[in-house]
This record gives structure tokens, C-alpha cells and sequence, in this order.
């Protein structure tokens, strides 16, 4: 395992204020309850030498989802201004990450991310973050589709609305040949 670290990038989903805020019209209350194993995740991946890529929905993602719920516009300004700030505050892009601004559920769709990972010898993936039947989802099966060698998906450390939809995608994800361990078990994985 030690020997492919440096063709692994762990790809953490919309960890972003607009799903995880409590005020905020998407919040996902789950995705609350990951941002632990979300840190423990990047810190490992950086103890280690993985690349982190940081995918963060666009400003013109959030003005359809924003306004079916404010009542005025400087209602939506307002929103939209707050959802700006982008990560949850323990969540921090750093110097060697990478960041990408995705317009569309996956990560891949419309994005430069396969070719920066293929430019960078990444053929293994591993993902963490929000949201499990939409953009996790699609990621994971767009990873698939590109052929990349292992596609992980930290069970513990990705959320969805409720406990059912996340448990009913991650068999889905098992069943098409996802990895799908928990952050414990993905630590020891990975230090071997």
C-alpha cells in the first residue's frame, strides 16, 4: 500500500458552510456529524504524501438551490454572501491541495480534474463528503467509468439525508466494486 500513496488522491465533496450551516436552506444535517472523520481523513492523506483535492460547488449552483427558499433578494444576497465563505471553519485548503470549482454533481463532469490526476500519475481515488445520492455518487461512478484502478469510498466520513439513502448507496457502491471501509479501517489500509 505504502508504494501506490503517491498515485492516490483523496477527493473530499462539498464540505462547504451551504450544506453543513444550520441556517442555510441545504444544510445537511449528517454532514455535521462527518467533519471529524473528515479532518482525521486529510490529515492522514497529508501525513502520508496522498494528494487532498478540495471539490467545492460554484456560487452559480447555490443561486437555483437559494432561491426556491429566500423571500426577497436582499434575502438571497444575503444567503448567498454567507454561503461564500465556503469550507466549515476546521476544514482548510492547504499548500498542496488541490481545489476545484465544480458546476455539476460530479466531479468530473465539466472540470479539469481527470486530467490534472492523470497528469499527476493518480489512478486511485478515495472520497469523503456530502452529499451520498448526488454528488458523491456521481463521482464515484464517473471514477469508475474512467477506469481509475480503486475507487474508495470512506463510509464514516460521507453522509446523505438520512441513514437509509447513505446505507442503500454504499451497497450500491460495494456491489459495482467500491471499497467502502471505515475511516478506522482505511487508516490501517493505508499505513501499511
Amino acid at each position: 500500500m505504502a508504494d501506490s500513496r503517491k498515485h492516490t488522491a483523496l477527493i473530499v465533496i462539498d464540505m462547504q458552510k451551504a450544506f453543513l450551516d444550520e441556517d442555510t436552506p441545504m444544510r445537511l444535517e449528517a454532514g455535521k456529524a462527518i467533519i471529524p472523520s473528515v479532518i482525521k481523513a486529510v490529515e492522514v492523506a497529508r501525513e502520508l504524501g496522498i494528494l487532498v483535492v478540495w471539490l467545492l460547488g460554484s456560487r452559480i449552483q447555490w443561486v437555483e438551490m437559494l432561491k426556491s427558499s429566500a423571500d426577497t433578494c436582499t434575502a438571497l444576497e444575503k444567503r448567498i454572501q454567507r454561503v461564500k465563505e465556503v469550507l466549515e471553519r476546521n476544514l482548510l485548503i492547504k499548500e498542496g491541495d488541490y481545489k476545484v470549482v465544480k458546476t455539476r454533481f460530479s466531479a468530473f463532469f465539466a472540470t479539469n480534474l481527470h486530467s490534472f490526476l492523470h497528469s499527476n500519475n493518480i489512478n486511485n481515488v478515495v472520497v469523503a463528503g456530502v452529499q451520498m445520492p448526488n454528488c458523491v455518487r456521481q463521482t464515484v461512478f464517473d471514477a469508475l467509468s474512467l477506469d481509475y484502478h480503486s475507487v474508495t469510498v470512506i463510509a464514516d466520513a460521507t453522509a446523505a439525508a438520512t441513514p437509509d439513502i447513505h446505507l442503500a448507496n454504499l451497497v450500491d457502491m460495494k456491489n459495482v466494486g467500491v471499497a467502502t471501509p471505515t475511516l478506522e479501517e482505511w487508516c490501517k489500509l493505508v499505513l501499511c
